[in-house]
């Protein structure tokens, strides 16, 4: 039965959509962010992909298991569905993909629905991942599997140090778990799915790296406009967790680093592969 969630399953988005966020979403593959899954699809396959965003892993996903196949896209934000959809139909797949508004604490399917259930950075923003890891099993069908990945940002490291990005880094953390998330999920990931009744669990980690002066300059600047424009400023600053001039210390510290001509930046992310 689908049910509306209750106060404790609402979180707030802390990135929202600002194109500094976009930037990055949009750099995302399947191959970058979901290599871990890629060996279990197969053409004919339906898949559910949760959080899509805006749909550049949706667009893999659903070459992947074509022919035949088909992805059903979901996110709760109508406005980047729209790019989602934009973009599936620049890549020729309008045919193969369905979009549309949803929380994953209750989605709108029948139960086994589907044979794969995907959702890649989305259970840090969620209120209640374990609900929300139940309601993904409900809709995969009986030897499907669901795929979830997240980064945990107490990991992340990078060189050089810089007290400025180690504020960055507490101060995210505070303020997202503000928002009602979890910024370190990707650690949290093999317990929420064995409270969420999963048995058959593969659990493994990987890491974006961005090492050279094209993917550092990348980083730090979409990271430094975040800081100071997104919605992830206005929630920091309305919420008390610091001030515009902090924002702004903070992004200067991303683009000082970088600018340093050894810099490095590594996030880890946890996945798991959860067959029902």
């Amino acid at each position: 039965m689908n049910r509306t969630p209750d106060a404790r399953e609402t979180a707030v988005y802390t990135h929202g959509h600002h194109e500094s966020v976009l930037r990055s979403h949009r750099w995302r593959t399947a191959a970058n962010s979901a290599a871990y899954l890629i060996g279990e699809l197969r053409p004919g396959m339906h898949v559910l992909d949760v959080g899509c965003g805006p749909g550049t892993i949706t667009a893999d996903l659903a070459e992947l298991v074509a022919p035949g196949g088909r992805v059903t896209a979901v996110d709760a934000a109508s406005d980047v569905l729209a790019q989602a959809s934009a973009y599936a139909a620049e890549r020729g797949l309008s045919g193969a993909v369905d979009f549309a508004e949803a929380d994953v604490h209750a989605l709108e399917f029948p139960d086994d629905s589907f044979d794969v259930v995907h959702a890649h950075q989305v259970l840090q923003h969620v209120g209640d991942p374990v609900r929300a890891l139940r309601e993904m099993r409900r809709v995969c069908r009986p030897g499907g599997i669901v795929a979830v990945r997240d980064a945990d940002y107490a990991a992340m490291t990078w060189y050089p140090r810089t007290p400025g990005l180690e504020e960055w880094q507490s101060l995210y953390r505070r303020v997202a778990r503000a928002n009602g998330g979890e910024p370190d999920a990707g650690r949290r990931l093999l317990s929420w799915a064995r409270e969420a009744g999963f048995t058959q669990v593969e659990a493994s980690a990987t890491a974006w790296c961005y090492a050279t002066a094209e993917e550092v300059a990348w980083w730090s600047s979409l990271w430094a406009d975040r800081t100071t424009a997104s919605s992830y400023a206005s929630v920091a600053t309305s919420g008390g967790h610091t001030t515009p001039e902090g924002l702004a210390d903070i992004a200067a510290a991303w683009h000082a680093w970088g600018a340093a001509p050894d810099a490095w930046f590594s996030v880890l992310n946890g996945e798991l592969l959860c067959r029902v």
